[in-house]
């Protein structure tokens, strides 16, 4: 049976919606188009070269995104700055409340929200409004806990925070972050991803501006923005999220500052199998842990299993690979109508053709290295719509033993492939696990929770889990990284406001050139 968009979902209604919500944040280009503003000097302005933004969902263009060169940022950063002055000073009181009136705001417009996430870094449905939902209900509770999280004399920074992040996670990480920021008395500046999400942040902001929050919105390339965002001397603190490469730039870039910074750069996450047996347990958090393709800062790229469960291993893992479900995120048969719910799907697109086309040639790679291909996924059979663009989707793979000189064995794929590393000692457990020196998370399977804790000990990873995955956490919960996956303050809970705030008695849990401290986990 041949598929369909569901009603109301084409890009060109989901754009209609998001220009009459917002008509502020956005411009018609040359060509009839839609271009994004920036949200510079306190308003919306048509300033930039506009560059056409793809989805990855079928490769459409869906606006120009109006890049700004490194003046415009320096004036637009120089403003933020005499905004901050004046937010700091602003009571808390008046802080919460506008800040509540924008939650108010985008929960009016969470499902627009959501169906903008499903266009630009393809989403599954069900995906997206978890990415809205968590950033709203995270900073509803900053809102009722900031108060006592100050209260030890807690002031906002010298000048605004400055955030960079990656495109997977636009609200709950990004903008949920700048909402906590604001509230902590902070005047905030983001830069839009590169590869996606341009178009929510661009209605997040307007209605966040609206809200008379002193927000800046910035595009361009992180070339020509870098040393702007990070280096500037007006920026109270730089919040980076995303990989080894871009973030040591960020970290080489503050070495000669004092500049308050939390930069988060990702790590191999491994699943450690030993001396364990309750395969059905695993089963549901493995399936779990394909969602949005792995393209997330937490996800389980790698399992190390002792040898003589490895069969056992693959019995569990591999009908469960086989099970998991890709592809457009808004197809739908002719029986669908409107109010019945969208594809069920563990994930869409990959965020670019040019990413699935890099992970494809790691997987090429691994093989002819000598990794042993146990499953290569294929698109066929995955509901696409009639001669739709595929190019950036990629079936899940699973491959045992990656080659040491593979890119494989040490970084994460950032993708739906996985790797398996077989040990025979608990010695060569740790150590393979231990492959990115240092990651976010990490698990350990064992019937024997008292070893499994032992072994824990010596996991360089910020959170691990016994017989359950660890994810950010929401709320209350603290997050960082070991070793290399993290520089500078810890966030999440209290630790999220000590980060954005100076004062008070308590240094700071994070990794420092002089020293890391570690809250409980």
């Amino acid at each position: 049976m041949a598929l369909r968009l569901a009603d109301g979902t084409s890009w060109s209604d989901t754009l209609a919606r998001a220009v009459a919500a917002t008509p502020e944040a956005f411009g018609t280009a040359p060509d009839g188009g839609a271009t994004l503003h920036n949200l510079v000097e306190g308003e919306w302005r048509a300033v930039g070269t506009p560059t056409a933004v793809r989805s990855p969902v079928d490769n459409t263009t869906l606006v120009n995104l109006a890049r700004l060169d490194a003046d415009a940022a320096r004036a637009a950063v120089a403003h933020a700055a005499a905004a901050h002055r004046d937010w700091a000073r602003t009571p808390l009181a008046e802080r919460t409340a506008r800040v509540d009136d924008a939650l108010d705001a985008l929960t009016a417009h969470r499902d627009l929200l959501a169906l903008l996430l499903v266009w630009e870094i393809g989403k599954p449905w069900r995906l997206a409004c978890a990415d809205v939902d968590r950033a709203l209900d995270g900073v509803r509770w900053y809102v009722s806990e900031i108060e006592r999280m100050l209260a030890d004399g807690r002031e906002p920074l010298p000048g605004p925070v400055s955030n960079i992040a990656s495109w997977n996670y636009p609200m709950s990480v990004l903008v949920h972050a700048e909402l906590v920021q604001l509230l902590a008395g902070n005047a905030v500046i983001a830069k839009t991803p590169s590869q996606g999400g341009a178009v929510c942040l661009t209605v997040a902001h307007a209605l966040m501006r609206r809200a008379g929050l002193p927000a800046t919105l910035v595009s361009g390339s992180g070339e020509e923005l870098s040393e702007v965002l990070v280096r500037a001397p007006e920026i109270g603190a730089v919040a980076f999220v995303g990989g080894r490469s871009n973030g040591g730039k960020v970290a080489a870039a503050l070495l000669d500052s004092d500049k308050r910074h939390f930069i988060e750069q990702e790590g191999l996450n491994a699943w450690g199998i030993w001396n364990f047996s309750r395969w059905d347990t695993l089963a549901a958090h493995l399936r779990k842990g394909f969602e949005y393709g792995k393209q997330r800062c937490t996800a389980y790229p790698r399992f190390v299993v002792q040898r003589d469960l490895v069969d056992e291993f693959l019995d569990m893992y591999l009908p469960v690979v086989r099970s998991i479900r890709f592809g457009h995120p808004l197809a739908v048969d002719e029986t669908w109508r409107a109010g019945d719910p969208l594809p069920e799907l563990d994930f869409g697109p990959l965020i670019s053709a040019a990413k699935a086309d890099e992970l494809r040639r790691k997987v090429d790679e691994a093989v002819r290295g000598g990794a042993v291909p146990l499953h290569r996924g294929k698109l066929d059979g995955a509901p696409f719509l009639d001669g739709q663009d595929t190019s950036a989707y990629v079936a899940p793979a699973v491959l045992l033993a990656p080659p040491g000189r593979s890119r494989l064995m040490h970084a994460e794929p950032f993708g739906p492939v996985d790797t398996i590393v077989v040990v025979d000692t608990t010695d060569e457990l740790l150590a393979q696990m231990n492959a990115s020196n240092g990651a976010l998370v990490a698990s350990l399977a064992c019937d024997d929770e008292e070893l499994a804790g032992k072994l824990a000990v010596d996991l360089q990873a910020f959170k691990v889990g016994i017989n359950k995955p660890r994810s950010r956490g929401d709320r209350d919960e603290p997050f960082g990284g070991r070793g290399a996956s993290w520089k500078g303050a810890f966030v999440g809970g209290d630790l999220l406001v000590q980060a954005v705030t100076v004062g008070g008695d308590r240094r700071l849990y994070g990794n420092f050139p002089d020293y890391s401290s570690y809250p409980a986990t």
